[in-house]
């Protein structure tokens, strides 16, 4: 089948660099605020991904003029509030839950109606979290019952709001400042802990906010209607990707990776803190400041002796999208590994929780699982010996990619269907996979 693939064999020991595409989450925050900048924009480094592309088309439809080439992307914004169209406009985010909840909060001053549509996987998931805010500010929403597709008819004259985000969802947070930008007066924002793309985004574009930092949460204060500058930026390359290799690594034999120029955001390396904790050889190094946001490569090495955690909660949320590559560590570690609050796995592209269990089980790793936790009951000794088939998961990019690092590292025979989903987030997978060796099919 052409969007299948199989893998027979374990990778074989390399040593080698490898650099990845930039980071998903900086490339659309990058369009979004370039949209509202007034004149030209270029960012290099630029993530190609399904999702990054489906952001710069509805741009277009804003009526942001877009130049994307092979070394870089250009956007005119408009100014704030700048988007210009006659008519009803159709948005496409496919996949992208960033994209859909981010360009919500520009659209609280839509000037005609705006639909917002998903692929079946993000229309499957909850909105209410966004336009609850959002509403606030004075705009309107037509919702199937909370979940996409969105109608959304824009107010002129947005009030400031007052918000306690209790999630700790970055792509809410992130809504509610793009939303207060447009907005004249102070909007305040209580915010459980959470990624800060977009707060470090702002501070370098020299834009009015506050942020004072409390121990479980953020106290954000932001003045709407200043002018924003245009941003060049060179993308760092995305760790949530880079950590499929990082896993590969260290779960491969006698090998050694460095990965250049990674984003190591404090609240996006929980799966680093993770996996040192669980004994994998891992070093940072050539640290620097870019643009507000930590860069740096990170250098791995193959880990014989892998121990098994209990899992410290206030990590979760700066290890959210790696949890199904962590499980597979937790699956070759000496003793139990426990995790627990993890319900949010389960409202990503597809029940995550429920997914990583069963690939482990598939292995031959038992596993005790509810609707927030898992234990994994870890064999250091585990090889497989059989046939094992992946399908039916929703096509969630981050389920195929983590069943072709265990396919790589622990041997059988795999069959793994729904190849295509890696142009959600990182199309180049498996080129990178085939450079260091791998042989799939």
């Amino acid at each position: 089948m052409k969007n299948s693939l199989r893998i027979l064999e374990s990778i074989k020991p390399f040593n080698k660099k490898l650099e990845i595409e930039g980071d998903k989450s900086l490339s659309i925050r990058w369009a979004l605020l370039a949209s509202q900048a007034s004149g030209k924009s270029k960012a290099y480094n630029l993530l190609k991904s399904e999702d990054v592309i489906n952001t710069l088309i509805s741009l277009k439809k804003l009526g942001i003029k877009v130049k994307l080439s092979k070394d870089y992307c250009e956007i005119t914004g408009g100014g704030l509030n700048g988007f210009n169209y006659e008519k009803k406009k159709i948005l496409y985010a496919g996949n992208s839950g960033t994209f859909a909840r981010l360009i919500m909060g520009l659209l609280v001053h839509s000037k005609k109606s705006i639909v917002i549509k998903g692929d079946k996987s993000l229309s499957k998931r909850d909105f209410l979290r966004i336009t609850k805010p959002l509403k606030k500010f004075g705009a309107k929403f037509k919702t199937n019952s909370g979940k996409l597709p969105i109608i959304i008819n824009g107010t002129n004259s947005p009030k400031p709001i007052k918000y306690y985000e209790k999630l700790g969802s970055a792509q809410c947070k992130s809504s509610i400042m793009l939303a207060a930008l447009n907005t004249e007066g102070k909007t305040t924002i209580i915010a459980k802990k959470s990624r800060n793309h977009t707060e470090l985004l702002f501070r370098h574009l020299n834009l009015p906010i506050k942020i004072i930092k409390k121990k479980n949460y953020d106290l954000i204060t932001i003045k709407g209607k200043k002018k924003i500058k245009t941003l060049n930026y060179n993308i760092p390359s995305d760790i949530s990707s880079g950590a499929f290799f990082l896993v590969l690594t260290a779960l491969a034999k006698e090998s050694k990776l460095v990965l250049k120029n990674i984003n190591i955001n404090i609240t996006r390396i929980g799966i680093i803190k993770i996996l040192k904790m669980m004994g994998v050889k891992i070093k940072i190094l050539n640290k620097k400041i870019y643009n507000g946001e930590e860069v740096a490569d990170i250098m791995v090495k193959s880990t014989i002796n892998l121990k098994s955690i209990n899992c410290p909660i206030e990590l979760n949320s700066a290890a959210i999208d790696e949890f199904l590559l962590i499980f597979l560590v937790a699956a070759k570690a000496n003793g139990v590994s426990y995790f627990k609050k993890l319900s949010e796995l389960n409202k990503k592209e597809s029940p995550r929780l429920v997914w990583g269990a069963k690939i482990l089980n598939k292995m031959g790793i038992r596993t005790i699982s509810t609707n927030d936790s898992i234990k994994i009951y870890g064999n250091p000794k585990l090889k497989i010996d059989k046939k094992i088939l992946i399908k039916d998961f929703q096509k969630d990019h981050r389920v195929f990619m983590t069943c072709v690092i265990a396919a790589l590292t622990f041997g059988g025979e795999w069959k793994i269907f729904d190849k295509n989903s890696i142009n959600t987030s990182f199309p180049k997978f498996l080129d990178k996979i085939k450079k260091l060796g791998a042989r799939i099919y």
